[in-house]
């Protein structure tokens, strides 16, 4: 998982008495003031905003709230009483007053844990510490039946004592794995710094170099030699790779065996499986469809006039061939997705997804690996 944190460039001594940090050069420049000792959550962000008001709107996004703290999550905050019975454990999440408590019981014993981490906007798990160690929770928040059961991917787990029911304990690679994916700057140096994290995916978790641009910037009044690499650039093979560090990339599912159903969650790899997928053609890559600065749009037609970029008919060769080199669909030439890119529920029935997959899908037919 690259997780990268730009070096700080110290101001010309000509400028300032002693070198400043980034948090102190922002603050001249945008003028923001921290809380003693404290680095504002959205001071990366506050400083991108004033070159890019579109962009820099991620916290409030799916990606911008994938990671929430306490007090910062409304989901809880309105299912303040969770409860779910689970083989000889009974779940509780409560929520009081901005905080929230995680509790299993076996009816003898109980264990009540503190929520910090909450991971996810809409479907949430909780990473948990207890005497020294992580866990992921056994049971999850799902918005499809708006309440707790088995966390994905957990369903095989039997617990057989009270602090196995907590959850799955996490090795520490794990850890640091889900904190460099749901926070920015939760890693230093290949270690996990829960004191720098900021909760959700900012600007500073994707683009490199970010901190040394907006000193450059606050310095100089203008450098794009300094600007971060533009991501839209890159060729969608690249993208599909780099967006699969969260995601997962086709590599790392094929390496790991993970096979079937439940592997219609990570994007880029069923994406590489699409037979129009060449990893050359801008028009089909992750950055072709969604604006990773915007919340993920749910109407299929709004997609179809991606589609219809490769997709559509020449006056030479009518409804048999595009001009752009795609076939046309002889069914429709709306809501392209709804039939090409087909919503699987997982084995659970408690999450859908759309497959990234592109493929005609023929009825009966075995999902396809």
């Amino acid at each position: 998982m690259s997780v990268w944190k730009a070096s700080a460039l110290q101001a010309p001594r000509r400028w300032l008495w002693q070198p400043l940090s980034v948090v102190a050069i922002l603050s001249l420049w945008i003028g923001f003031r921290p809380a003693a000792g404290k680095v504002p959550q959205e001071g990366l962000a506050s400083a991108c905003v004033r070159c890019h008001p579109a962009q820099a709107s991620e916290p409030l996004t799916p990606m911008g709230r994938a990671l929430q703290l306490p007090g910062t999550n409304p989901t809880l905050a309105s299912h303040s009483n969770l409860i779910v019975h689970k083989g000889a454990y009974t779940y509780t999440v409560e929520t009081h007053g901005g905080k929230s408590t995680y509790s299993v019981t076996d009816g003898t014993h109980s264990i009540k844990l503190p929520i910090y981490w909450s991971f996810g906007e809409g479907a949430q798990t909780w990473i948990l510490e207890h005497d020294g160690h992580f866990y992921e929770s056994l049971v999850s928040y799902y918005p499809s039946v708006e309440t707790l059961d088995i966390t994905t991917g957990d369903e095989g787990l039997k617990p057989e004592s009270l602090e196995e029911a907590i959850g799955r304990r996490l090795a520490d690679v794990e850890v640091r794995a889900c904190f460099a994916c749901h926070a920015t700057n939760a890693v230093t140096s290949g270690q996990l710094s829960l004191r720098t994290l900021e909760p959700g995916v900012r600007c500073a978790h994707c683009h490199m170099g970010l901190e040394s641009h907006l000193i450059s910037e606050a310095l100089t009044g203008g450098d794009l030699e300094s600007a971060p690499p533009a991501l839209g650039q890159l060729s969608p093979e690249r993208i599909s790779k780099f967006c699969g560090q969260c995601h997962r990339t086709w590599e790392l599912v094929v390496r790991s065996g993970w096979r079937g159903v439940s592997n219609v969650r990570f994007q880029p790899y069923r994406l590489a499986n699409s037979r129009c997928f060449d990893g050359t053609d801008h028009r089909i890559s992750c950055l072709a469809c969604h604006d990773p600065h915007q919340t993920v749009v749910r109407n299929d037609a709004s997609y179809d006039v991606k589609c219809l970029a490769c997709h559509v008919a020449s006056p030479s060769h009518g409804s048999v061939a595009s001009s752009a080199g795609g076939k046309t669909c002889p069914a429709a030439k709306s809501k392209c997705v709804s039939c090409h890119m087909p919503k699987v529920r997982l084995p659970n029935g408690l999450m859908t997804f759309y497959d990234h997959q592109i493929r005609v899908v023929r009825p009966d037919e075995p999902y396809p690996n």
